[in-house]
């Protein structure tokens, strides 16, 4: 009988350096953050001028004329019509998500709107399991439920009568993680570039045909120029800058950063206008934000060492 061999010593889990930091990282999600605020800002005021509708008629016409100039180099791609349906069903459920989350925005203290706008992780994971099969894995799921936590945090029911607002701010933040699935799928035969004219080209006529529908039609002061180039220009720069910083940096240091939105708006809807920067409001999103980049997090060590062990 062989004598047994002697067990060698148990290997050690790889070592990984932590995610570097990317100078360039940071200055794009900088640009995002201020971006996301300078679109709820314009938004807020133009909606005291306004129809919700028209705002998105007209972020849909600034960025038309940024379409128009990068036509040229795109059209290529666009005339091959690849997987039109699936962006008709993207904007389709893209436009209703800014439709309520713009509502939001004019209906409720903007702390509020950016806090619920944050459980948007939790609705792409479970759509991505739904619509494309992908796992989700325990930490997601136990993410999934402390972000609900931190939603009736934020919400406080009980405490005083849940305003309507608020649960159309959670449906579009369900609706954009909707919106995300779909752009996941539709990345693999069309480029981010497209994927946007696409949306341009496809909700304008929709925000036309809602307006003509309503009637509500109002004509912009010139007073309201100027917001409604920020509102058109930042819908634009808030993704595209925000894609950029996610090319060069690790999502999990891009995401604290872009959770400093919901402190400085706090700050801005205090000192513009006069809303209370509430405990609750701001500890529900800490709990929310901390619970999906937990997951965030411990999935992208896990992508990490098995590319290590590879």
């Amino acid at each position: 009988m062989p004598a047994p061999v002697p067990a060698g010593p148990a290997q050690a889990a790889p070592v990984l350096p932590p995610p570097a930091i990317s100078t360039a990282g940071v200055l794009w999600m900088l640009g995002s953050l201020t971006s996301f605020i300078g679109m709820a800002v314009a938004s807020r005021q133009l909606s005291t001028a306004m129809p919700i509708v028209q705002i998105l008629v007209l972020r849909s016409l600034v960025g038309l004329a940024v379409a128009a100039l990068l036509a040229p180099r795109l059209w290529p791609e666009l005339r091959r019509h690849r997987d039109f349906p699936l962006h008709l069903a993207r904007n389709i459920v893209h436009f209703a998500a800014q439709y309520a989350w713009t509502l939001g925005v004019a209906l409720l203290p903007l702390a509020q709107v950016f806090a619920l706008e944050f459980t948007m992780p939790i609705w792409v994971a479970l759509f991505a399991w739904a619509a494309l099969g992908e796992r989700v894995t325990r930490i997601r799921i136990a993410a999934i439920a402390v972000s609900f936590l931190g939603v009736l945090i934020v919400l406080r029911p009980g405490a005083a009568m849940i305003n309507p607002a608020a649960l159309l701010v959670l449906a579009s933040a369900a609706g954009y993680g909707a919106s995300a699935v779909f752009v996941k799928r539709l990345t693999r035969s069309a480029s981010p570039a497209v994927i946007v004219v696409w949306m341009v080209l496809l909700q304008l006529p929709m925000g036309l045909a809602l307006l003509a529908l309503t009637g509500g039609w109002v004509a912009p002061r010139p007073a309201d120029l100027p917001w409604i180039a920020v509102v058109g220009l930042t819908a634009l720069s808030a993704h595209y800058t925000m894609a950029q910083a996610l090319r060069v940096m690790d999502a999990s240091i891009a995401i604290p950063i872009d959770f400093l939105r919901v402190p400085l708006i706090a700050v801005i809807g205090w000192l513009a206008y006069a809303e209370p920067i509430s405990a609750a409001v701001l500890f529900g999103a800490v709990v929310i934000f901390a619970a999906n980049f937990t997951a965030m997090r411990a999935e992208a060590l896990a992508r990490r060492r098995a590319r290590a062990t590879g």
